[in-house]
């Protein structure tokens, strides 16, 4: 799913199916320390899902350690992101001199627990969520979804916090085949900023799909030319 979303210089591994603790480096094993099974399962599965995309990117198995606030450390001269949620893994890897973040994230296509939408929500984000969708699509759960992406694409490359509210998400949206459906997201960064390589970033293009009862959000910002 979350490869239809990207550009050929991103590439993507997703599973719908839990993988062996086998599979996972010494360095791996003794981060997930005693987590209880469900952890264990999201974080091998989700790294397995890493290195496919890594030899894709034609470079070899690699452990990847969580950093400051979670994030992965990839190898050097790679970005990406990961994400998990009940009954998928997915991984997008690009190299840096293609891409300059990657952000993703997956969800249950299902209603956010009460009071989560208040506290993520702009006011309009909150008229957008709370309006009808044309689409068998719970719009709550797109925004945070959404909300997840652009995080994840901004604190590796700046280095610094992004709330809730500090991006305010506008999205558009076409019928896709079958129940599913797809469309676009723009993320304005109410406090820009200039990343490492000199970029103002001040806002994010970002794409979304419901299929198979989740949603996925990604977003992909292109290396300078």
């Amino acid at each position: 799913m979350i490869g239809e979303l990207m550009p050929e210089t991103v590439v993507c591994a997703e599973a719908f199916e839990d993988r062996d603790e086998e599979a996972l480096f010494p360095e791996e094993r003794r981060v997930l320390g005693q987590a209880v099974e469900r952890r264990r399962r999201e974080f091998t599965t989700v790294r397995a899902c890493a290195r496919q995309a890594l030899a894709g990117l034609g470079l070899p198995p690699a452990p990847v350690l969580p950093g400051v606030r979670n994030t992965p450390q990839w190898p050097t001269g790679v970005v990406g992101s990961m994400t998990h949620c009940d009954g998928y893994r997915a991984a997008a890897l690009a190299r840096a001199s293609d891409v300059t973040a990657v952000g993703i994230d997956a969800e249950p296509d299902g209603p956010l627990r009460p009071g989560v939408l208040e506290s993520i929500a702009l006011p309009r984000e909150l008229a957008w969520a709370r309006t009808a969708s044309p689409v068998p699509v719970h719009r709550d759960r797109l925004l945070f979804s959404a909300k997840e992406c652009v995080y994840k694409a901004w604190f590796p490359m700046m280095r610094s916090e992004l709330d809730f509210e500090d991006a305010e998400i506008t999205f558009s949206q076409a019928a896709g085949p079958g129940p599913g459906a797809h469309g676009a997201f723009h993320a304005r960064i109410l406090r820009p900023a200039r990343n490492s390589l000199g970029q103002q970033v001040g806002s994010f293009s970002g794409r979304w799909s419901a299929r198979r009862g989740l949603l996925v959000t990604a977003i992909v910002l292109a290396a300078p030319s």
